[in-house]
């Protein structure tokens, strides 16, 4: 009798332990139901969101949006305006404070030399985006767009020779083989009272990449030095698809940094990098500069645009004014500066319009920090340009399994 007893309360704890097993294996299958079906309906919602924002119009010099939209007005389907994109406040760049204006601007620069600073009062930061999406509080995100085609281009350094240009293209994982490249290089003086751009033979053209997406540009009636410096830009395009790229050589510590003062007004205002961030306290330095913009047509031909005002100095300390130029134009194009005071000189360029240099945009949050994102992609047009755009979405509302 003890046995059978026996027995049968192993029976039951047997019972009951398969029983509790059974519900925890349930409820672990359960809850990944859940966490996936949530997961799918993030997903959903990130797909949804991406074409919101691509595929609804803005007016870029409206300081308030009332949506979150980046289409070209004067354009369908996926092509970005460029001057809704210079919009995005950076949540990369560092934002840069100017004591002479009193403003800190929005720092989407890529490397020294080139340029694009936006007043933060004019620029769609991050919480304001959430709130007019209708997600705040409810989603987070980050939007990436990023160049499909990618330049690499060097001086071929041979001392006191002519200059040549290696100039290497790639898309995504291929090279840009047998692509028509047009390019157009900026020969500048720096003798004279304001650097002088030069007209030189064969300054502009077009040549053809070799199967590895590489060309060697030769400019045998050119040959840079203290005193002569340049600028260089180049379009590549082949199979739909165009990039730019852009190089001038390096500079010493001083120079001439372009602030964006209003797109509505189309100002640009012009800084000695020494009162970047805060003015000099010491002895005043001067740069002049002159100024020139250049934009690309349908034909892949540069055009350059005469400006008002283009000459001028910037000098560094408390009680010496900025310089400024306007704009004539809300075509994308380059605004191209060169400086010089005798000692050093170079050049800085702004992009008038994202996709003229083809700056990288990251703004919102970062997925990084979150358990799981979702991301979708598309491919834009941005003047022309193509880009990848990406999103990332996740949600602030989280679900565990319970082991």
């Amino acid at each position: 009798m003890a046995g059978a007893t026996i027995d049968h309360l192993v029976s039951v704890i047997i019972f009951l332990a398969a029983t509790l097993l059974f519900i925890s294996f349930f409820n672990q299958t359960i809850q990944t139901a859940v966490i996936y079906q949530q997961h799918r309906a993030v997903a959903t919602k990130c797909s949804d969101l991406l074409d919101t924002m691509l595929l609804t119009p803005n007016n870029a010099t409206i300081r308030t949006w009332t949506a979150f939209g980046l289409q070209d007005p004067e354009f369908t389907q996926y092509t970005l305006s460029p001057f809704s994109l210079m919009r995005l406040n950076s949540s990369t760049g560092t934002p840069v404070y100017y004591e002479k204006t009193g403003m800190t601007y929005s720092n989407t620069t890529v490397g020294l030399g080139n340029f694009l600073f936006m007043p933060l009062s004019d620029v769609v930061n991050y919480s304001s985006a959430l709130r007019v999406l209708g997600i705040n509080s409810t989603y987070g995100f980050q939007l990436t767009l990023t160049p499909v085609v990618t330049f690499n281009i060097t001086e071929v350094e041979v001392q006191h020779s002519p200059l040549s240009l290696s100039i290497s293209v790639s898309g995504v994982g291929f090279p840009f083989a047998n692509a028509p490249v047009n390019y157009r290089l900026m020969p500048i003086s720096l003798n004279g009272t304001y650097p002088n751009y030069l007209t030189i033979p064969n300054q502009t053209g077009t040549v053809y990449t070799d199967a590895a997406g590489s060309v060697l540009v030769p400019f045998q009636n050119f040959t840079p030095n203290e005193n002569l410096t340049y600028a260089f830009v180049a379009y590549a395009h082949v199979g739909g698809l165009t990039g730019v790229g852009f190089y001038a050589p390096p500079s010493g510590n001083q120079r001439v940094v372009p602030f964006v003062d209003s797109l509505l007004t189309q100002k640009v205002i012009l800084a000695h990098s020494y009162d970047v961030p805060n003015t000099s306290v010491g002895l005043p330095d001067n740069l002049a500069y002159n100024a020139t913009f250049v934009f690309l047509n349908e034909d892949f031909n540069f055009q350059e645009m005469p400006l008002a005002n283009s000459t001028g100095n910037v000098t560094s300390s408390a009680g010496y004014p900025f310089g400024a130029i306007t704009i004539p134009s809300y075509n994308p194009g380059i605004l191209v500066i060169a400086y010089g005071n005798g000692a050093t000189g170079g050049v800085v360029m702004m992009p008038w319009g994202l996709g003229s240099l083809a700056f990288p945009v990251t703004f919102g949050g970062n997925p990084a920090e979150q358990e799981w994102a979702a991301t979708d992609m598309r491919q834009v047009l941005i003047n022309g340009v193509a880009y990848q755009a990406k999103l990332s979405l996740w949600s602030y509302k989280g679900v565990q399994v319970i082991g």
